[in-house]
């Protein structure tokens, strides 16, 4: 079982910055590759950004591409995402996820990541 819980999720005016984290807990951290994932208001669940075990294969989603960065550290048991440049339609719940496969290609289907955090709320102003 992992535990992971989100944090630095806000209200931000358009072309700011945040910096969200995943700390988890449970089993080794570095046995799983991580993901962020988003919901909007009326919206399905879409995946944003994915790393593998141990941070050198990183993947994102065209709408987030060149403006968001993910990174883990394996020794403080965290993933995180950077964004810049952010914009109204980025606002939603964030949510990380843990998936047990190993995998050097990324993982963008959420059926594919076995235990979610509770997520938190990114708002971005126009």
């Amino acid at each position: 079982q992992v535990q992971l819980v989100e944090s630095g999720g806000g209200l931000v005016q358009a072309g700011g910055s945040l910096r969200l984290s995943c700390a988890a807990s449970g089993r080794t951290f570095s046995n799983y590759h991580m993901g962020w994932f988003r919901q909007a208001p009326g919206k399905e669940r879409e995946f944003v950004a994915d790393i593998n075990w141990s941070g050198g294969n990183t993947n994102y989603a065209d709408s987030v591409k060149g403006r968001f960065t993910i990174s883990r550290d394996n020794a403080r048991n965290t993933l995180y995402l950077e964004m810049n440049s952010l914009k109204p339609e980025d606002t939603a719940v964030y949510y990380c996820a843990a998936s047990g496969r190993f995998s050097l290609a990324p993982i963008s289907g959420i059926e594919k990541y076995d235990y979610w955090g509770q997520g938190t709320q990114v708002t971005v102003s126009s």
